[in-house]
């Protein structure tokens, strides 16, 4: 087989979740509500005789050490091939980025091997092997669209409620990973994530912010460096709250710069107007 497949998928900032356990990882997820980001990632396929995945993020820099994700995918789709992943967004800092790959790679590999997989169906495996891995539980269901979203059962298949926000501009920083396995394998942080979940959808971009910051001091996953970006933000006047999960900071509005700018690089993200695509073969 010749040629290469590319897809495409957008990330997702989620403001609040709360984990729904199932008899299957299909049936596992979450509840909750965020934002979908068009920063996401490109995946491109080509045949291999050995599966390989490169995973590309800012600077080109090569990220490794994590979850066989895609390998795991393409065991499951009975392919091989070489996956690049590329991103213009930090790994493991709340963006979704896991989530993405997956939809991006399984859009590309269907795309490339002829599979003619429908999109329930790649996120359908996308979210199966995000559960089984502990990477997420609601980033692939939202990332099926654009918009704000709330998403008001687990897996892909749940009522998914969108808002859209076109032209929407937020900003964020990160200052690193907060590994998703730590906080969904733990018990204790699990039972404060429930309590603190406020069991409704936003009604608009400034709601989500609310709900998301009150959900972030009540579930005790703020951190002392992003109390310290969000205390700022706070006397700057900007809506902010904390990424999940990642330590890290999403704020309203280009305003926000200048608050965000003195804590590290700050990202520019727009609210996607759609989600993942679907490959397409290129020559």
């Amino acid at each position: 087989m010749d040629g290469a497949a590319i897809a495409r998928s957008p990330g997702h900032i989620s403001g609040y979740f709360r984990c729904i356990p199932g008899a299957t990882p299909r049936e596992t997820g979450s509840a909750g509500a965020g934002i979908v980001i068009e920063e996401g990632v490109v995946a491109r396929a080509i045949p291999s005789p050995s599966p390989a995945v490169r995973m590309l993020f800012p600077e080109n820099r090569l990220a490794g050490g994590g979850p066989p994700l895609i390998e795991h995918a393409m065991e499951r789709l009975g392919v091989s091939a070489e996956v690049t992943t590329k991103s213009t967004l930090p790994a493991g800092a709340g963006f979704g980025l896991s989530a993405a790959a997956l939809l991006a790679s399984i859009s590309a590999l269907s795309a490339l091997f002829d599979l003619r997989l429908a999109d329930p169906e790649i996120a359908s495996l996308a979210h199966e092997i995000e559960v089984i891995h502990r990477t997420g539980l609601g980033d692939v269901a939202a990332c099926l669209g654009g918009g704000i979203e709330c998403r008001k059962g687990p897996g892909v298949r749940a009522e998914i409620e969108r808002i859209p926000s076109p032209g929407g501009i937020i900003h964020a920083i990160s200052f690193g990973p907060i590994p998703t396995p730590q906080v969904l394998g733990d018990p204790a942080r699990m039972e404060m994530i429930d309590r603190a979940f406020p069991g409704r959808c936003p009604r608009n971009l400034g709601d989500l912010f609310s709900l998301s910051r009150s959900f972030a001091e009540k579930s005790g996953l703020v951190t002392p460096r992003v109390g310290e970006v969000l205390g700022a933000c706070d006397r700057a006047g900007v809506s902010s709250s904390m990424t999940m999960l990642g330590e890290g900071v999403f704020a309203l509005g280009d305003e926000a710069v200048p608050v965000l700018s003195p804590f590290g690089k700050v990202f520019r993200l727009r609210i996607a107007g759609r989600g993942f695509s679907r490959g397409e073969v290129v020559r």
